[in-house]
Formats: structure tokens, C-alpha cells, sequence
């Protein structure tokens, strides 16, 4: 036998006491570790990162501040389309309560005192009906013309009320949400002129 072949069972010999496989030519070291990230690569991509997360909440937000917004105004928009078709239904139907009024004020006689009741009491449904809506009477007798309520039809010369007062209406007015839906119809009381020209001079 060879020495070659002596060294080689010499060689075997030897592994099976130490249990080690020999390394393979070219492997690394199984000891050596992977190179560590480099820190400020590693925060550039967090600070990258959260500055996306950022744009994406605001722009959240934006959207869903435009959304409220448009929905609110939407909304807006059909309140006062609501608000609009009441108030010119309204309009239409103030003839009808004027109607009622001239008839109450002209059936005064006993024979229709049956007649008169169903007239009131449909009227006072209707007004109730109205009322709920937002429909009020302005008060005219005994106040002070104003016209932003009051339409003067006449003027009257009279010592029994104060100059500007209202003494007669000939048609009630109206407000609806307190906008003026159509004023009232009025006389209003004016001093007479020789009273009115003493009255200057006390002045001047």
C-alpha cells in the first residue's frame, strides 16, 4: 500500500475522533456577523415615512372638513327651498283668511248665528294650521305707525289720538319667521293742521 493512502486513512481516522466535518473550501466564518444598518438611513425612512402618514391625515381631514361643509350647505339649501314653498303657499292662502274675516264681520244677523259658528270654527283651524308654520298677525290698533309693518292708506285729523297713531285697519298684515309677508292696510291718526302749525311754532 501506498502513503498516499496511509495519509488518507490517517486523515479519516482523525475526523471520526473530533466529530467536526471540515469546512468547505471558499465558506465564510461561521462566527462573523452581518454589517449593522447604517442609523441615519434608517431614520431618514422613519422620518420619510411619517411625513406621508402626515399628508394622508390632512388630507383626511380636508376631505372630510369639505364634506360637512357640503353637506351643511346642502342642507341649507333645502331648508330654505322648504321654507320658500311654505311662505308662497302661505301667500296664496291669506285671501282665504281675509274671506273668512269679511264674512264673520258681515253675519252678524241671529239667522245665521249656526252658519257663523262652522264659519269660525273652520277659520280658527285654518289660522291654527298657519300659525304653526310660522304665520303671525301684526298688531296695528293703538300703535305707533311703523313702515316696515304698516302700508298708511288714509291719514285722519283727530284730537283724540296722538299724531301717528294707528286708529283703523282696513286689512291685517302679516309676518312669517319674521319677515314681513305683507303689512297691514292702515289709517293713521294726524293732528289737525291748525294744531299741528301751533305745535311748529312752539318749536321753532
Amino acid at each position: 500500500m501506498s502513503s498516499h493512502s496511509h495519509k488518507q486513512k490517517d486523515a479519516a481516522a482523525e475526523l471520526e475522533r473530533s466529530g467536526d466535518p471540515p469546512a468547505p473550501r471558499g465558506s465564510a466564518d461561521p462566527s462573523a456577523q452581518p454589517a449593522p444598518p447604517d442609523a441615519a438611513a434608517v431614520a431618514e425612512q422613519v422620518q420619510k415615512l411619517l411625513a406621508e402618514k402626515q399628508e394622508l391625515t390632512d388630507t383626511l381631514v380636508r376631505r372630510q372638513a369639505d364634506f360637512e361643509n357640503y353637506r351643511k350647505r346642502i342642507e341649507k339649501e333645502r331648508h330654505h327651498d322648504r321654507h320658500r314653498a311654505t311662505e308662497h303657499l302661505i301667500e296664496q292662502i291669506l285671501p282665504v283668511i281675509d274671506a273668512f274675516d269679511r264674512a264673520l264681520a258681515e253675519s252678524s244677523d241671529s239667522a245665521y248665528v249656526e252658519y257663523r259658528k262652522g264659519f269660525e270654527l273652520i277659520r280658527r283651524q285654518l289660522w291654527e294650521t298657519l300659525a304653526k308654520q310660522g304665520l303671525v298677525r301684526i298688531e296695528s290698533m293703538g300703535q305707533e305707525f311703523n313702515p316696515h309693518f304698516h302700508h298708511a292708506i288714509e291719514r285722519v285729523e283727530t284730537t283724540e289720538h296722538a299724531d301717528g297713531i294707528v286708529i283703523g285697519e282696513l286689512q291685517p298684515g302679516y309676518t312669517f319667521h319674521e319677515k314681513v309677508l305683507r303689512p297691514a292696510m292702515v289709517r293713521v291718526a294726524c293732528a289737525p293742521e291748525r294744531e299741528s302749525a301751533q305745535r311748529a311754532q312752539r318749536n321753532d
